[in-house]
């Protein structure tokens, strides 16, 4: 028996699930967890945006490092390979000149921060993020910046869930948000990969017990 990973993004989680949430052997949440508690409290994982805004708002932000999520995980994985994003960036700044801190990179500064807390630091590595741009092709994508942080951290744990016969669950993905990461697109992906068995939604009979004396 594989393990069971839920991947926790930051939008709605059906009312009630946060038990089978923390009941799970892995949970991955997202920059600042913004669904923590209501989505249960479990964090092995904190899957960070690293580079840009997001990554600095959180190296800034005193209740990002002390935060429970922050405090409790086991790891700080960096979605964002910096090499990807150095080669990215001379292209975006011709197509959206207005990104101008899109690609700066901390992510040494989050590997620091790590380390001095006692957590691992991983970098996804770009191989992720280029077969993720492949997988989205057949889906009608039409321009984007980038796949977002929630579809990249899904392909990487799939390819090493697979093997392992884990059983992979998503909730909290709205695929809504910004207009730079093709949503409707990776909604369909995912869609894919559900009716394939690969993954699943969590569902209210993950989480409702059964009638007494049933």
């Amino acid at each position: 028996m594989g393990r069971r990973i839920v991947i926790v993004g930051n939008g709605e989680v059906p009312q009630g699930a946060a038990e089978a949430i923390d009941a799970a052997d892995m949970v991955v949440r997202f920059n600042e967890c913004r669904n923590f508690g209501s989505s249960g409290s479990r964090t092995d994982v904190v899957a960070v945006c690293n580079t840009g805004r997001p990554a600095l708002t959180m190296l800034s932000s005193p209740e990002w490092r002390a935060s429970r999520p922050v405090a409790d995980c086991r790891e700080i994985w960096s979605v964002r390979d910096p090499e990807k994003f150095r080669a990215l960036h001379p292209a975006l700044m011709l197509t959206h000149p207005e990104l101008t801190d899109f690609c700066d990179d901390y992510t040494d500064a989050l590997a620091a921060f790590a380390g001095d807390i006692g957590k691992t630091h991983v970098i996804i590595d770009r191989s992720v993020h280029e077969a993720v741009d492949a997988a989205l092709v057949p889906f009608d994508p039409g321009d984007y910046v980038v796949p977002s942080s929630g579809l990249v951290v899904v392909a990487s744990v799939l390819a090493r869930a697979e093997g392992a016969g884990d059983d992979v669950v998503l909730t909290g993905f709205s695929h809504e948000g910004w207009d730079g990461h093709p949503f409707a697109a990776e909604r369909r992906l995912i869609d894919s990969y559900i009716a394939a068995g690969r993954l699943s939604r969590l569902q209210r009979t993950d989480f409702v017990s059964p009638p007494e004396g049933a």
